[in-house]
């Protein structure tokens, strides 16, 4: 077996590449098939993640829109519906700006393809990226809508909005790969995002994963003490019976042996004002250890890179 420590990394590297290199490394983490991403991968696992309904996976990117209606019932029609996964604030009496990701404005145009204003936004961001929508594409083709007009927003302008705004609407991912105890506790904050490495997929008898089991370090016993002996031995007899199951039965059976300490690896993507609400929960004295171990230094480097919505 391997015994690691447990770690974050700030995903920032991914806001500055494409949409779909973003969503084909955030999705391989659930199958640890990394090492496949070459120039031209990300097209057909997109096209694939779609086509079999993992939507989860087209929620790990996020863009910024400012559409502007010159007719105040459109607008108004569009608040009506509640979009889901879209963050919407009004600028002024005609102009939205909506954050979402390819899964929101996706399944957007899925659930209202009648409405004007998605229609027009599905048809200017269809045009932009095909490769999400294409699937998706009418009889009668993207038609564009008169009355609205729609402009991306880039990411630098984002970062300058008031910190009220850039908080709703400023997205980052962060991996962390710790032990599956502490990810049972991240999921359950509802309104982020999440990817996780996938014990029914990843066969940790195979070579790409050394042919060992990794558990993450336990900060409750010093490796000296009988309790982190009494651990380890526990963890060395769990892995024995998992390799012992897979000789027979599937990875998503012979999970069912493997304790909390197993190492895994999740994304967490998330807009900064939903970050700060984690890190008032989960760094607080009444917090799990574990998660504190991440979460502190974690919200430490948050408040040096958007001081206005992290003050120290």
């Amino acid at each position: 077996m391997r015994v690691i420590s447990p770690s974050f990394e700030i995903l920032r590297e991914l806001d500055h590449g494409s949409m779909a290199r973003r969503i084909e490394f955030c999705g391989r983490v659930c199958y640890k098939s990394e090492e496949k991403i070459s120039d031209d991968s990300a097209g057909p696992f997109i096209t694939n993640i779609l086509k079999r309904g993992h939507n989860s996976v087209a929620e790990m990117a996020v863009l910024t829109i400012k559409v502007t209606a010159d007719t105040q019932s459109y607008i108004n029609h569009f608040y009506e519906l509640v979009p889901r996964y879209l963050v919407i604030d009004r600028l002024d009496k005609a102009t939205l700006l909506i954050t979402g990701s390819v899964r929101g404005f996706r399944e957007l145009f899925m659930d209202h393809p009648a409405v004007k204003m998605v229609k027009g936004i599905t048809a200017v961001l269809a045009g932009r990226y095909p490769l999400f929508f294409d699937d998706l594409r009418p009889r009668s083709g993207w038609l564009p809508q008169a009355g609205i007009a729609l402009e991306k927003v880039p990411l630098t302008e984002v970062e300058t909005l008031d910190a009220g705004l850039m908080a709703r609407h400023r997205f980052l991912a962060v991996k962390f790969i710790t032990n599956r105890a502490v990810t049972h506790e991240i999921v359950r904050h509802r309104p982020c995002s999440y990817l996780q490495e996938s014990q029914r997929y990843c066969r940790y008898d195979k070579d790409q994963f050394g042919s060992e089991v990794t558990f993450i370090k336990p900060m409750f016993f010093d490796e000296n003490s009988e309790e982190y002996k009494l651990w380890a031995r526990a963890m060395v007899e769990t892995e024995s019976l998992y390799f012992e199951l897979l000789k027979t039965a599937s990875p998503q059976a012979a999970r069912t042996v493997l304790p909390n300490s197993c190492k895994t690896e999740i994304i967490v993507f998330a807009s900064l004002l939903q970050w700060r609400h984690i890190f008032k929960l989960r760094t607080s004295t009444a917090a799990e250890p574990s998660m504190r171990e991440l979460m502190i230094p974690l919200s430490d480097k948050f408040k040096v890179i958007f001081p206005a919505v992290f003050p120290a």
